[in-house]
């Protein structure tokens, strides 16, 4: 068992910080939003700059160009929505009628129906009898003054000159932070490049590469993804826009530009744009068919843009996992409002892409990106130890749609079979553990395996335990009771068959047989056998139908009987050519200068080796036409 960590370490070396960062993020938002808004917009207008800068102009013209027409942009979508904004405020007194009739037929449905049992249910109870008003006063009460209401006060209207300073006053704050922001967006971009040597520098010359790659790789992932997804979204809005207004609601451009501005904060935005369309059909519509045909456009376009044209533009992820996006927006949304969704996917994109490069902010791409958080071989060999083998055999099927089971065995099978071999040795799993990733492998094997029976009765064995035998000689017994004893026919061409030949330990006839197994998959005959048992009579004058021998790789412990063995291959098949594979993972193995002498070929990898035999039949398929 690996020791737990200290937990007194755990909270000082992570609560702490994380909450003094929390901290700061939180009181110093007034001071860090303007400075993390300019830093964002300074990454995406970052490769406008360079572009400009290439084409002639200098830096400082390349950075106002860039910033005077992001600010156009800007200014022209602001006027845009004033002036339909102004206009749609004109026309509300037209829709009242409209509301009137939706809220009362949405109060009949919904809440009417509770007041009326509301009501049923009071009929039921016993009441106290009301006070009497004609019952006789008792001496002594004094009469009751009602004092007369108060009558309104009466405001004097505002002089022109207080309305121009209470406006002045309400869009004095997002006026100033916006000059705020471009003053920042303007000296970043200026001193971009001293900006990043600055920061290099400040994090040392010991990690300069990592720190550059980071950088860069935070600065093209960011610039890319809001290049993107800004063009995406002016599409969306100009199509949503166009759409609305065949479909005959009014101010169509607004609604445009409202949704392609909101689905910029993710997932939230679409719902919420839907949402402000649906609600304006029914103020204008005294019926449904508008609302209807408005959310059925929308949703109809958001499944188009979101599976079809997105995955084309965004390279099919953003990096991100789609929990992880959300769980962004819900942090920063509740630290910085409405900015912080806006900044939260760019923000957490950043985190990201520098925590490939950053030891200190891995954690953060293990949480929150979209790649598996453990290897395909690690999540192999979780559960076979759990007894998963359902899910195994499902990721397998999948694996193999798109690959060769010669690569799942390199990727997935033989990274999972050393983490259990590792912890096998050094007593973090015991035998019934063992035993039951041994028969996950076993019946993963059987069930990927696409052969069918043969057509003649074969000799069929006694079932093998897979606590007497070892793997690979148990999934070769089933094959052989499937295909016969010779595991095929023998009328075949000369130098047709590829033999694996293992030494009889679980190692040795578990590699041999998926080996097999990976090549049979691939229409090769492919066979296997033991040089530990005895040799039929019957294959002595087979000879002539081998054409390559794979040996299964030594090591140490079992060097000298290989050599023995390879030498009287050598000697009874001296046509057939002798190789070998050497897996990577296989850290026992001997070095490859003590078997090159015996040996005609020493591949890698499984897949090597598929690739080599397909060679040389494609070859001896030609020579048979011949």
């Amino acid at each position: 068992m690996r020791p737990l960590p200290n937990l007194k370490n755990f909270q000082f070396g992570l609560i702490v910080p994380a909450t003094c960062v929390l901290l700061l993020l939180h009181f110093g938002q007034d001071f860090l939003k303007p400075i993390v808004i300019a830093g964002v917009l300074s990454l995406v207008l970052a490769p406008l700059v360079r572009r400009l800068a290439v084409a002639g102009l200098g830096r400082t013209v390349a950075t106002l160009v860039s910033v005077v027409l992001a600010a156009a942009c800007v200014a022209w979508i602001s006027a845009v929505l004033a002036i339909q904004l102004v206009a749609v405020a004109g026309d509300l007194p037209q829709y009242t009628a409209a509301i009137s009739g939706k809220v009362d037929a949405i109060r009949e449905f919904t809440i009417r129906p509770f007041e009326r049992i509301e009501s049923e249910l009071k009929g039921m109870l016993p009441q106290n009898a009301p006070p009497d008003a004609t019952a006789p006063r008792r001496q002594g009460s004094r009469a009751t003054v009602v004092a007369p209401p108060p009558a309104p006060a009466v405001q004097a209207p505002q002089s022109a000159g207080e309305r121009v300073t209470k406006l002045l006053s309400t869009l004095w704050g997002p006026v100033g932070q916006a000059g705020i922001v471009f003053v920042l967006l303007v000296f970043t971009l200026l001193e971009h490049e001293s900006l990043s040597d600055r920061f290099i520098r400040l994090v040392g010359e010991a990690e300069l590469g990592t720190t550059v790659q980071a950088l860069s790789a935070a600065a093209q992932g960011v610039s890319r993804f809001f290049l993107s997804q800004s063009i995406v979204n002016a599409i969306f809005g100009t199509v949503v826009g166009v759409g609305l207004w065949a479909i005959g609601l009014p101010h169509a451009a607004l609604w445009g530009c409202v949704a392609a501005l909101l689905r910029f904060i993710p997932y939230v935005g679409v719902l919420g744009a839907a949402a402000l369309i649906a609600v304006f059909a029914a103020a204008v519509d005294p019926g449904w068919t508008l609302v209807l045909a408005s959310l059925g456009f929308f949703g109809v376009l958001e499944l188009v843009f979101a599976n079809v044209l997105e995955p084309q533009v965004y390279g099919h992820s953003t990096g991100l996992a789609p929990l992880a996006v959300i769980v962004s927006a819900l942090f920063w949304g509740a630290l910085w409002g409405p900015v912080g969704l806006l900044l939260s996917t760019p923000l957490t994109l950043c985190l990201v892409v520098m925590g490939r490069h950053v030891k200190a902010l891995a954690p953060f791409t293990i949480l929150l990106s979209d790649a598996p958080g453990l290897s395909a071989g690690q999540r192999f060999y979780q559960r076979a130890l759990s007894g998963n083998a359902a899910v195994n055999l499902q990721e397998a099927r999948a694996f193999l749609r798109r690959s060769s089971f010669a690569r799942y065995c390199d990727h997935v099978l033989f990274p999972g079979l050393a983490l259990g071999a590792a912890d096998f040795r050094i007593g973090r799993i015991d035998q019934l553990q063992r035993e039951r990733i041994q028969a996950n492998i076993v019946a993963l094997a059987e069930s990927l395996s696409r052969e069918r029976p043969a057509r003649r009765t074969a000799r069929r064995r006694a079932p093998t335990s897979l606590v007497d035998a070892n793997m690979g000689a148990h999934l070769r017994h089933m094959r052989e009771a499937r295909l016969g004893r010779w595991q095929g026919r023998l009328d075949v061409p000369s130098r047709s068959i590829f033999l694996c030949m293992g030494f009889g330990t679980d190692r040795d006839d578990l590699l041999m047989e998926l080996l097999v197994r990976a090549l049979r998959e691939e229409g090769v005959d492919a066979r296997s056998v033991s040089a530990n048992e005895p040799q039929d009579p019957e294959m002595a004058d087979k000879a002539s139908l081998v054409g390559t021998v794979f040996l299964v790789y030594p090591r140490q412990d079992g060097l000298a009987q290989w050599r023995q063995k390879a030498a009287e291959l050598r000697a009874a098949l001296p046509d057939a050519i002798l190789a070998t594979v050497k897996l990577a993972l296989d850290d026992s193995s001997v070095d490859e200068k003590q078997v090159e002498d015996l040996i005609d070929l020493v591949l890698h990898s499984y897949s090597e080796a598929e690739a080599f035999v397909l060679e040389s039949k494609q070859k001896t398929d030609a020579l048979s036409v011949e």
